[in-house]
């Protein structure tokens, strides 16, 4: 398992985590509206599995930077290896379902340098439809080796976010009422990115939460008119929006060696500025 097949089934995971030398799983359920994951994973997780917040553990404090922005990398360092990581190790990350959640740490790690990193496919959900066995337990691995040395996934800041819109393709993984400017639940202004594309994150899996086969996602970003370009990809705060660069890698439409980029800012840092312009409406603007 590598950076070449970042998605893994519940079979292959049960089959790795029963070999002399396991990888490390982490639980990173997480939802916008509560409640806290640490609720669910408390309930029961994976065996073995650590749990890391997203708030806490996946992001700095919220400010100026966004809701989400990327954490202080020895802040990163110290979750990591608190949580058992080495550079040898695989780890494996898993959600409630669609792996939406999961893509934020599996981005984390990659831009960290960490290369051996994959997404449950359909999550804790898939997983116990599996009829695997989950725990109450919680491990005490021991302290990882893991340096993170940021870098390995390109980051878009808001100016950079708004030449890829113009001459690229910037996509926006936000639900549609959300990208048109119907609603705007959390941040205090509603519309998007003027000339990103609307690009539903929910769009990327099934109905049980499982990733669509790389030809489906393939259509899906033809649709989204990613081609042969440069391509970068926001939501709301920058987790949701890391569903899309994995998406776009499993499509082979983009590669390990030439990523998505990710404004990791996204929406939560674009609306703060009142001189930042907005887009409504269902076309691009």
């Amino acid at each position: 398992m590598g950076s070449v097949r970042p998605l893994i089934s519940p079979q292959e995971l049960a089959s790795l985590l029963s070999a002399p030398e396991p990888p490390t799983v982490v639980d990173v359920r997480w939802s916008l509206t509560g409640p806290p994951g640490h609720v669910d994973y408390s309930a029961g997780h994976l065996p073995g599995a650590v749990f890391m917040d997203v708030d806490t553990d996946l992001a700095g404090p919220p400010g100026p930077g966004g809701r989400h922005p990327l954490p202080d990398p020895a802040a990163l360092q110290a979750t990591l290896q608190a949580a058992g990581v080495h550079a040898t190790t695989p780890v494996v990350a898993y959600d409630a379902a669609d792996g939406s959640v999961a893509a934020r740490l599996w981005w984390l790690l990659r831009w960290a340098g960490h290369q051996m990193v994959a997404v449950l496919d359909g999550g804790i959900a898939a997983w116990r439809a599996a009829r695997l066995p989950v725990t109450v337990e919680v491990p005490q691995p021991q302290t990882g080796t893991f340096t993170v040395r940021p870098g390995g996934m390109p980051v878009l800041d808001a100016p950079r976010a708004a030449a890829l819109a113009r001459d690229g393709v910037l996509l926006d993984a936000r639900v549609g009422r959300r990208y048109r400017g119907e609603t705007e639940p959390v941040d205090p202004r509603a519309g998007h990115i003027p000339g990103a594309t609307n690009a539903p994150f929910s769009e990327l899996t099934d109905a049980q939460g499982c990733w669509l086969p790389p030809q489906q996602l393939r259509e899906l970003s033809r649709r989204w008119g990613v081609a042969d370009t440069e391509v970068g990809a926001y939501c709301g705060s920058g987790i949701n929006a890391c569903a899309l660069v994995l998406a776009l890698e499993l499509a082979g439409t983009t590669s390990a060696a030439r990523p998505a980029a990710l404004y990791a800012g996204s929406w939560s840092h674009w609306c703060t500025d009142p001189d930042r312009p907005v887009a409504t409406g269902q076309e691009p603007g």
